[in-house]
């Protein structure tokens, strides 16, 4: 039976690919709101070119875009414009992430959307915002995280900095971009509420990531700026990753840990030590810190060094590689790792849904679309017949495909 969900009711058009976008449009998918993602023929989003692969279907399109009814067509012509019109004036947001201008090109810019639907929220997401002297630079996550300082204080000291394994910066801007659009919708409830457009960046989510250091250059006069500590933080110790016999853990020290940790490894009298009084004499003694928590890891098994400082009440974790987080019985039993079904690939594990309802329990985020698979039905609603839509996917408007 059918139950709703917390955006029951609202309709998204989706212009968006990869990673930053895909990531908003579905989280609005599995919470119930009818996403419609619009594909650009021939070959839809670039995602679907990413592996793995299995019969030309690509799992990484599939992670990003569950939930989803895909809607392929020609952009370039002109009945495929009014056809995306139609959708507009029956759309309650609508997101894209193309470099800036690029919309406005197809002739869907915030101008066109407000002056069909005034209730229309819009989303554009880029790397360095729709105005100022960046704003045209084609932008991807680690290009935005270059340019934050991010990307500077990332990797061992003395060495080239380090590219991180993971699209923090999209998935995070995309979250962001999730917020902003939620509390548009709640605004647009209110009395007097309308549309809006909504401008989201890269760079200002990495520029957020700097909890410390950007302050840190500030207060200082620019006399600290913060570099590359490997392993390590840059200005709090002990905080970082410690040896082991099979691997690493994790050990955060912060106020009073620290002579817990020096309890737990038998050096009580480096608590009191004036070298070690305080983060600021730690800091300056760094390596000797380092050194002797290492002196008790690398005697010991993770899990042995893990049940020692759980015991001593010291923050810790083991650093899992992703296979070994990805059999985690908590994150399987809060379904933060979850397994999906798709008609290609059978069942696989993805990453889960992030937000937690109390009125909205985790429901089947649905299957990934086929390109083109929805063009009927999403056209349908909008009073397009099937006699046309057979029509306009002969004369090439409209594309299906089954990858």
């Amino acid at each position: 039976m059918w139950q709703p969900n917390a955006l029951s009711g609202v309709k998204v058009l989706d212009f968006t690919q990869f990673i930053a976008g895909p990531v908003v449009t579905r989280m609005m998918a599995e919470l119930g709101a009818e996403v419609i993602k619009v594909e650009l023929a021939p070959d839809g989003d670039n995602a679907r070119k990413l592996p793995n692969f299995k019969d030309g279907r690509s799992a990484y399109f599939i992670q990003h875009n569950l939930g989803k009814k895909s809607l392929c067509l020609d952009i370039a012509r002109p009945e495929a414009k009014e056809l995306l019109l139609k959708l507009v004036e029956k759309t309650d947001v609508v997101v894209e992430n193309f470099s800036p201008g690029i919309i406005e090109r197809f002739g869907l810019g915030w101008d066109v959307v407000r002056e069909r639907n005034p209730w229309a929220i819009m989303c554009s997401i880029s790397a360095f915002g729709q105005k100022g002297e960046l704003s045209h630079l084609r932008g991807f996550d680690f290009i935005a995280q270059s340019y934050s300082g991010v990307t500077s204080v990332i990797g061992e000291p003395g060495k080239a900095p380090a590219v991180p394994g993971v699209a923090m910066g999209d998935v995070g801007t995309g979250m962001l971009a999730y917020g902003a659009i939620a509390t548009a919708l709640y605004t647009r409830a209110k009395p007097g509420g309308t549309g809006q457009f909504l401008d989201i960046a890269l760079i200002d989510f990495y520029m957020q990531c700097h909890e410390i250091n950007v302050q840190l250059v500030s207060t200082s006069g620019g006399s600290i700026v913060p570099s590359r500590t490997g392993s390590q933080h840059n200005v709090v110790c002990p905080f970082g990753l410690f040896r082991c016999t099979d691997g690493y853990v994790m050990i955060t020290c912060l106020g009073d840990h620290w002579r817990l940790l020096c309890a737990v490894i038998g050096r009580q009298e480096m608590a009191s030590d004036p070298r070690y009084i305080d983060n600021a004499a730690r800091m300056a003694h760094q390596a000797d810190v380092v050194g002797a928590i290492e002196a008790w890891t690398s005697s010991r098994t993770m899990a042995q060094a893990l049940d020692a400082l759980d015991k001593g009440k010291v923050p810790a974790a083991p650093m899992l590689t992703v296979d070994k987080a990805m059999q985690e019985p908590h994150l399987l039993e809060r379904q933060t790792v979850r397994t999906i079904q798709d008609p290609v690939f059978g069942s696989f594990q993805v990453p889960g849904m992030p937000l937690r309802f109390s009125a909205f329990p985790l429901r089947d985020p649905g299957q990934a679309p086929f390109l083109g698979q929805h063009n009927g039905e999403v056209l349908g609603g909008v009073g397009v017949s099937a006699e046309q839509v057979r029509s306009l996917t002969e004369t090439g408007v409209l594309v299906e495909s089954r990858i």
